[in-house]
């Protein structure tokens, strides 16, 4: 291919060689839009517009988006090596478990506040390093990692290898930290400033830049992956973040590293957006049915609601959807957010249990919890 396309690998006084990456966008040749990247292209375009369109269809989408949004944090931080899964987050926030010394379920959720306050940001700052810092702050606090400099770039070199790999032996070694600053600034501006390509070309290339720039000391992957949800969402290509990236990335993990090293290696942009466009359709086609499954299951428990309980409707319909949010919810928790009285709120609870719309996991006489199973089975295979 070409192998200074993408950067050159700079002897270091220490003796190990480090990458100093070209900025984008790429250049001698320019990106060559084959036939078959012009394809894949059109099918993300055409994918990522379906689920635009179907998470649309949902009433009050933002009740519904908090459960993409676990399962893109849950996927995205295993790709990292966390074991916690989507059912121990759910408890964590229910307080149906003490996540206190698992510091993989408060990765997951440092993940989904960084998500939220990236998006809350997005309202009033362009996608910029200021930006990515802030996130970045969020998602290490108090975890793994977090007395690395949480919100700051890197002040020392970092290295991705095996375990145990020193820097001479490492498979790829990031730009040295003085050349971090210069590197981020040199990604907003094309994040910001250029239109040469299409959203989702933009967006590829974005995040297989951040990967290589390596920004921070640890937390790199997490944040890369934020910053393709960011980006959607910045390209109005999304309203809501409703496609988990991560599920693909993870399922092929191997071809990811390989594709994102191709770029460094071999200067193959190419190929990287030729894998990163086929995830994106494949991921966005299953999040819009996911997002008509949950359309059918609401419609259908409202149904047998009306039918059996006529007189309680206004209140179960509200019960119903707030479950959308909170799957595994209480009675005290069900009254707050109704605004009804304990035993009011219990009563309508007892009426979702005599309709199969909820079982309670613990057992207990008191401080019972309520799972809206069917609803979080939807999300189970992804």
């Amino acid at each position: 291919m070409y192998p200074e396309r993408g950067g050159k690998v700079e002897k270091q006084p220490q003796g190990y060689g480090a990458f100093l990456p070209s900025p984008l966008p790429p250049k001698d040749p320019k990106l060559i839009m084959d036939p078959e990247l012009v394809r894949l292209l059109s099918d993300a375009d055409r994918a990522v517009a379906e689920l635009k369109g179907a998470a649309r269809t949902l009433p009050n989408p933002d009740l519904f988006v908090a459960m993409y949004v676990r399962k893109e944090a849950v996927l995205s931080s295993q790709i990292e090596g966390t074991q916690s899964s989507l059912d121990d987050v759910l408890r964590a926030e229910a307080r149906i478990a003490d996540h206190g010394g698992r510091t993989d379920v408060g990765e997951v959720l440092n993940y989904i506040s960084a998500l939220n306050h990236g998006l809350q940001l997005l309202e009033e700052l362009p996608v910029s390093g200021r930006l990515m810092r802030s996130i970045h702050e969020r998602l290490m606090q108090d975890v793994r990692g977090g007395d690395k400099r949480p919100g700051e770039y890197r002040n020392g070199q970092v290295h991705i290898g095996p375990a145990g790999a020193g820097l001479t032996e490492a498979t790829f070694v990031p730009p040295p930290w003085q050349h971090v600053p210069d590197a981020m600034a040199d990604l907003e501006r094309f994040i910001n400033d250029d239109s040469e390509f299409p959203p989702l070309i933009r967006i590829g290339l974005a995040h297989s830049q951040f990967e290589t720039v390596h920004p921070f000391h640890d937390g790199n992957g997490r944040t890369g992956r934020l910053l393709i949800t960011f980006l959607l969402c910045k390209e109005r290509l999304l309203d809501r973040p409703v496609l988990y990236l991560s599920h693909f990335l993870k399922a092929h993990r191997n071809e990811y590293y390989e594709a994102l090293q191709g770029t460094r290696n071999n200067g193959d942009y190419e190929g990287w957006l030729k894998f990163f466009l086929r995830g994106v359709a494949k991921v966005a086609l299953q999040a819009a049915n996911v997002a008509a499954s949950i359309g059918d299951l609401r419609e259908r428990h409202r149904t047998a609601i009306a039918e059996h309980y006529p007189r309680a409707s206004k209140n179960a319909f509200a019960l119903l959807d707030q479950l959308f949010l909170l799957p595994l919810i209480r009675v005290s928790t069900a009254a707050e957010r109704l605004g009804m009285t304990q035993a009011g709120a219990g009563n309508l609870v007892g009426q979702f249990v005599e309709l199969g719309i909820l079982r309670e996991i613990t057992g207990y006489g008191r401080n019972r919890v309520f799972d809206y199973a069917a609803y979080r089975s939807i999300f189970d295979d992804l």
